[in-house]
């Protein structure tokens, strides 16, 4: 079979179909003078799918006690659960796998065509010494953080969450330009106080606590007008902010698509974490309601401070977090530790004419 690289959308499946520097047509997805490879004729991928695939069991190996509900096929799991393929359907991810792992399917055609689970996700030995929650609940977390201890808490292996934030390093170059908006009137703010606030003023937000400054910018001044969830007919300023030396952040948007092929990465391990990793990235962008308590934001503030500890040969690895916005589909926000990285080098002041209102029964 000749897939290509616009098939997949995992770098590491990219990376090695590019090493194989063939130049031709995917008859698959129809891309013309692209990167392709032959599953016929090369191993490479059945390498790298056969370790991922060895942590799925199929329904009739698995305990009478796993749930039936929590077992799928496995062209379901691999396309809706892993950021492997590019805009496929099951029956392709199905024509793929079993492609690139033809000798495993000619063994093992029920891993491919039954329904699979994995085993450890019910392995309570297994979870106690993999699982990035000790007591396997986010629920549990929280709740210690509220009305516990709220520093030095047990409920979560903080050398496995700092290993998953190594996976999900992203580069910022110096001079790269962000945004930030605040509610003003309509002659604006000086750019000289569009920053962070001064510590006295400083109140509680996602990654920072009271006191405590953070420096928050948007991708687009777009995003950052949603997010400052101004009113109709409001005036907002926009500040221009241009980064002043290469940082490196913790990329949240990205925990759950690691590639599951990147070296040293324990898939099994990632795989029963899945629903952890997902639920910080949903929390960090939680939309926050007027009449919602500042310990809500207790847990994000608990996982920025230990990104924020984070230390590399003496000095601070990472420079911040990004997430994704709620109030801006595609947007993303950043959280940066240290206000004084960015400056604001130009405002423009918007009138904002009208609001889009949307409700739903609850």
């Amino acid at each position: 079979m000749i897939i290509c690289e616009r098939c997949f959308c995992d770098t590491e499946v990219i990376s090695v179909i590019r090493n194989k520097a063939e130049i031709g047509d995917c008859p698959l997805c129809k891309s013309k003078n692209v990167h392709i490879y032959d599953t016929d004729k090369y191993e490479d991928l059945s390498m790298m799918f056969d370790e991922l695939l060895s942590i799925y069991t199929p329904i009739s190996l698995l305990p009478d006690s796993y749930p039936k509900s929590d077992t799928r096929l496995l062209k379901s799991e691999l396309m809706n659960n892993w950021n492997i393929f590019n805009k496929k359907t099951e029956s392709d991810v199905y024509n793929i796998i079993t492609a690139i792992c033809k000798e495993k399917y000619e063994y093992n055609a029920e891993l491919f065509d039954q329904p699979v689970g994995i085993q450890e996700l019910y392995d309570q030995e297994y979870l106690s010494k993999h699982s990035l929650l000790t007591t396997n609940s986010w629920n549990d977390f929280v709740e210690a953080l509220k009305t516990k201890n709220r520093f030095h808490t047990h409920y979560v292996d903080l050398g496995l969450l700092e290993r998953f934030c190594s996976y999900i390093r992203k580069p910022y170059k110096a001079g790269e330009v962000l945004y930030r908006c605040r509610i003003s009137t309509e002659e604006g703010i000086p750019i000289g106080e569009m920053g962070a606030p001064p510590i006295d003023k400083t109140t509680d937000g996602r990654a920072n606590a009271r006191g405590i400054r953070c420096l928050y910018l948007g991708d687009t001044a777009e995003t950052t007008i949603y997010e400052a969830r101004a009113g109709a007919y409001d005036y907002v300023t926009v500040g221009k902010f241009k980064l002043k030396e290469d940082i490196i952040v913790v990329d949240l948007k990205k925990i759950n698509q690691i590639s599951p092929f990147i070296e040293g990465l324990d898939c099994l391990e990632y795989a029963i974490n899945k629903e952890h990793l997902n639920k910080i990235n949903d929390e960090m962008g939680k939309i926050m309601r007027r009449s919602d308590s500042a310990l809500d934001y207790v847990p994000t503030q608990y996982i920025t401070d230990f990104v924020k500890s984070i230390i590399h040969d003496g000095k601070a690895e990472y420079a911040g977090i990004e997430y994704k916005s709620v109030m801006h589909s595609g947007g993303y926000n950043l959280a940066l530790f240290d206000p004084d990285l960015f400056e604001c080098i130009g405002i423009e002041v918007y009138g904002i004419d009208t609001i889009d209102y949307r409700k739903h029964v609850i």
